[in-house]
């Protein structure tokens, strides 16, 4: 097992099966057919990212860059982890933007029943060595333990 260190975003610890995105993580257009459709399982929607588009992203450890995408970003994960429908955890190799950090964070105090760690700033490296199918174990101190 390999080990890293991030930021805390929002505390947790999870085991999780891996899925990695190299680019960033437009949520509106990843979480659509979840929000809109029913799709229970979270599958990606969005057809310009070829690393996450028609894999399952609920009860994932989502490994990312970054978010992209239009102001609805946090909302868009508040409203996935309000139905269920979201990863197990999101780590980052970069800083959170702010709104993603928002929902994240809304997620966690107003929702019971809804734990989804997060962690950022995990650092390049870290996204170079996750592949999808590997197993993460995040600690409330954002030690992430890989293998």
């Amino acid at each position: 097992m390999r080990a890293f260190k991030g930021r805390v975003v929002v505390p947790g610890r999870v085991a999780a099966e891996v899925l990695v995105s190299r680019q960033g993580l437009n949520t509106l257009a990843s979480f659509q057919k979840a929000l809109q459709f029913g799709d229970k399982k979270a599958t990606c929607g969005d057809q310009n990212n070829s690393d996450l588009y028609g894999k399952q992203m609920a009860g994932k450890a989502l490994c990312l860059p970054q978010t992209i995408g239009s102001t609805t970003g946090g909302l868009v994960i508040y409203c996935a982890c309000s139905m269920g429908r979201q990863p197990a955890c999101m780590l980052f190799s970069k800083p959170i933007d702010s709104l993603a950090a928002a929902g994240t964070v809304l997620a966690d105090v107003w929702l019971d029943n809804v734990k989804m760690p997060v962690i950022d700033s995990l650092g390049d490296e870290f996204l170079e060595y996750v592949q999808d199918g590997m197993n993460v174990v995040v600690q409330e101190d954002g030690n992430i333990l890989v293998g």
